[in-house]
């Protein structure tokens, strides 16, 4: 597609809906969102992309495969469930920690925003392969895209 509205309009969106998904992110775990729907919301902010667009410019703006941002995602995840096991806590129990802020106060972290990160990874991952598979079209082994 070739409309310069469009183009417009998705380079203006996109900066915000993927702020969007990263406050959906954050909000997981004390409210509703979390990995799996910012992941969403980032995989709509990069679809638009390539509608407006073609599929190695949201390559390009991605910069790594779907395949390893599955795979870091899948390691993040497990390695926050298996965090808790340092600690003699079991598999997939929340760990927690208080980080002092140079302004004051103090910020909690825990394993399950690490479990959402790793979740959201795996999501955008998952899409964005699909979507290229889709959109690039799967070529046979040994054969052409001229032959599907």
């Amino acid at each position: 597609m070739n409309s310069v509205v469009l183009r417009t309009v998705t380079r203006q969106m996109t900066p915000v809906l993927l702020q969007l998904s990263l406050v959906l992110l954050v909000r997981g775990h004390n409210a509703p969102g979390g990995g799996f729907v910012g992941g969403l919301m980032t995989s709509a902010a990069l679809i638009l992309y390539l509608i407006a667009y073609d599929v190695q410019t949201v390559r390009r703006l991605v910069r790594v495969p779907p395949v390893r941002l599955m795979a870091l995602g899948i390691l993040v995840a497990l390695g926050s469930a298996t965090l808790p096991l340092a600690t003699g806590k079991p598999f997939l129990r929340a760990a927690w920690t208080k980080l002092p802020l140079p302004w004051g106060g103090e910020l909690s972290l825990g394993t399950p925003m690490l479990f959402d990160v790793g979740v959201y990874l795996v999501v955008v991952g998952a899409t964005l392969g699909f979507i290229f598979a889709l959109e690039e079209g799967e070529v046979p082994e040994g054969g052409h895209k001229e032959d599907i």
